[in-house]
């Protein structure tokens, strides 16, 4: 009797032990669905309405904003400036988005032209935009980004901006709507490298007939109500002037604009920092060098050795 109860719970110990292996298995081999892949809500689209306000849980705002950003080499900017970004913009009610215009072509950087393309590719789903520098953060809850109905609205006026206070400034931080902006033919493309683009764009709006308004009433001043991030020591601005350029962007630029910006959209990408969406536009601008030689400039030709060579050319004259 005793082997027998003995043969018998050796036979259920093998039994279990091969039930026990046998699910084993199949837990191995089956397929189990885990959501790894955040994915828009509306499947695989790329339409950037569909991932517009991740980084922003409010849908009260009537318009949509696109935060228009150019950039090059500024990463570590970038890894400031969109938490930031989405913290103070949490406070307002918008429904936004924000674009790196990432420029990736060999040629000097076009901040003017890397806007008009960031227009052209968000146009059909926002209604303004904002032409923010990567390196300028606005600390002052005071300053709003609401919809400029009835002209551009500069954010980072002369009397706020920590380092530019001329009347006709307009750089830094400016929010156009989508009328307004197609109205004037969007910005000029002859700038190529640091500076003035935005000073051209201010004729224009005046030509226009819109007028430019401020904050008003700000608590805070040229100290306070802007941090500026860059770093000159460490990446210095390209300000090499060289063919004719000095007298050509000077003047009020009637020939290129919005409607004949030449580009390639070479991929888009989607990426999150610190909890905060964005979308980088890869974009490869072409130069055409009988209207703008100045695209691609001798490095050697700092603004020094570009004065001695003018100085040189007029005493030969």
């Amino acid at each position: 009797m005793k082997v027998f109860w003995k043969s018998l719970r050796l036979k259920y110990i093998f039994i279990c032990i091969f039930i026990t292996f046998g699910i084993s298995c199949l837990i191995g081999i089956t397929p189990i669905s885990i959501d790894e892949c955040k994915c828009d809500a509306n499947g695989t689209s790329n339409h950037y309405g569909s991932h517009r306000i991740m980084n922003n849980k409010s849908r009260k705002s009537k318009h949509r904003l696109a935060i228009l950003v150019p950039f090059r080499d500024r990463f570590e900017e970038l890894l400031i400036f969109a938490p930031h970004m989405q913290k103070f913009l949490a406070k307002q009610d918008l429904d936004y988005h924000i674009f790196i215009l990432h420029q990736i072509d060999r040629y000097r950087f076009n901040r003017a032209s890397l806007i008009n393309v960031g227009f052209l590719e968000v146009k059909k789903d926002f209604d303004y935009i904002a032409m923010h520098d990567v390196d300028l953060l606005p600390m002052n809850n005071e300053l709003l980004y609401n919809y400029p109905e009835k002209g551009p609205f500069h954010v980072s006026s002369p009397e706020l901006h920590p380092r530019y206070h001329y009347p006709t400034f307009v750089g830094g931080i400016l929010l156009v709507n989508r009328g307004h902006f197609t109205l004037v033919n969007g910005m000029s493309n002859k700038y190529w490298g640091w500076g003035l683009e935005d000073d051209e764009f201010y004729v224009r709006l005046k030509e226009a007939g819109l007028k430019v308004t401020r904050p008003q009433n700000v608590s805070t001043g040229t100290q306070n109500t802007f941090k500026h991030i860059h770093d000159r020591s460490h990446r210095k601005r390209d300000m090499t002037k060289c063919f004719n350029q000095r007298e050509v962007t000077r003047k009020r630029d009637r020939q290129t604009g919005l409607n004949n910006v030449s580009y390639k959209l070479t991929g888009t990408i989607k990426m999150t920092i610190a909890d905060t969406a964005l979308t980088v536009l890869n974009i490869s601008l072409m130069c055409d060098k009988s209207i703008t030689p100045w695209c691609e400039c001798d490095k050697m030709d700092g603004p020094t050795e570009v004065k001695q060579k003018e100085r040189k050319r007029s005493e030969s004259m």
